[in-house]
């Protein structure tokens, strides 16, 4: 695997974890 696949997917997870979090605060 290429860190540049790693960092595209930490991106991603981050901003799922914080999408996440936003619609339990809204609920």
């Amino acid at each position: 695997m290429s860190a540049g696949f790693f960092d595209d997917f930490s991106l991603i997870l981050v901003l799922f974890v914080l999408l996440v979090i936003v619609a339990c605060s809204c609920d």
